[in-house]
């Protein structure tokens, strides 16, 4: 009982503190204002990183930055925090603000995927789309097309670690259902229930690093850049106040009160996040860990057979694809072998 408790309470060896120096570089964290991705973000920033935070909330983004700098300011030290507002669920907004990224930024290291919709109820995004899948995978996917070029850059860098991508996703994933096929916009806007929602967007993480990203992308004769999925393990941060949203009031806060007291912190769920994204083993033996599903420092695991699917992974890429295009415009995406910012 005890060993259970230890692996859902995220009872590491690795902590925050073992983030190597990251003078110099620069991260990208979208949902980086709360919950797991402003304990990424603050890991990056204690370890002198340039730190971006993409979100909504414009008061979450100044107490999240003026919390960083005051927990470093305690022990003597500065951080490079900044914040761009950015609504993932917004494909023109990702698109803006990716560009404007790619044209401000000297170089760009980490891109962390983590601002997510939770266990929540079915509802659509500004352009149409399920907002489960619009704002954990499909931002995500036209936020990488924009900056890819940009990291690429940083990968010819003198003395530059290889640029990484990280896509935030869950174990959850596996509860996906086996009628998901990513076929059509009609399919995706199906109300599924909420946490079927939420599995399939997760399912779609590893889709797209494993078959997007891996396959169709990133050229290891050409391409110094990482892609890993991770799983963060069962977390308490503000997701669980969606299951009132998704369930009821009653319902949903007495599950918030079954399951809380055996979830990890936000900072033990980081973990995994800042391991795949920084620990220098997963360079140094990239065919080991390249496309990889991290579910804790130092540990990959075997996704679902559906997260092992190369049709399921093709689909997703051709829909990704096809929706931008169709909200945005037949050149809305740049090449996705472009080299220059």
């Amino acid at each position: 009982m005890q060993s259970i408790y230890n692996k859902l309470a995220g009872k590491s060896e690795y902590s925050q503190s073992d983030v190597p120096d990251m003078q110099g570089r620069v991260a990208v964290v979208t949902g980086g204002t709360v919950g797991i991705g402003f304990e990424v973000a603050k890991a990056l920033a204690f370890a002198k990183a340039r730190v971006i935070l993409l979100s909504r909330g414009q008061d979450n983004a100044e107490e999240a930055i003026s919390n960083i700098k005051a927990s470093q300011s305690a022990s003597g030290g500065l951080v490079d925090v900044t914040w761009v507002s950015c609504d993932l669920g917004s494909l023109t907004q990702v698109r803006k603000i990716g560009d404007q990224l790619r044209k401000q930024e000297e170089r760009l290291d980490l891109l962390f995927c983590i601002a997510g919709v939770g266990v929540n109820k079915y509802d659509v995004s500004s352009d149409g789309i399920d907002r489960h899948f619009a704002v954990n995978h499909l931002g995500h996917f036209l936020l990488t097309n924009r900056l890819l070029p940009l990291m690429r850059h940083t990968s010819t860098l003198p003395g530059a670690p290889a640029p990484r991508v990280i896509c935030m996703s869950s174990s959850l994933h596996t509860s996906a259902p086996s009628s998901v096929r990513f076929e059509s916009v009609d399919e995706i806007n199906t109300d599924l229930g909420s946490m079927q929602l939420y599995a399939r967007s997760k399912l779609a993480n590893i889709l797209y690093v494993k078959y997007g990203l891996i396959e169709r992308v990133l050229d290891p004769a050409n391409d110094r850049i990482l892609a890993l999925a991770t799983h963060p393990g069962a977390v308490h941060t503000g997701q669980q106040d969606q299951f009132k949203e998704a369930y009821g009031e009653v319902p949903g806060t007495i599950m918030k009160h079954v399951v809380t007291p055996f979830m990890r912190s936000p900072d033990q769920g980081s973990l995994s996040a800042l391991w795949a994204a920084t620990c220098p083993e997963v360079e140094e033996h990239s065919p080991k860990w390249n496309g990889r599903y991290i579910t804790d420092p130092g540990e990959a695991s075997k996704e679902s057979d559906m997260a092992r699917d190369p049709e399921l992974g093709a689909n997703l890429w051709r829909l990704s694809e096809q929706i931008v295009k169709e909200k945005l415009g037949e050149d809305s995406l740049l090449p996705w072998d472009q080299s220059k910012p």
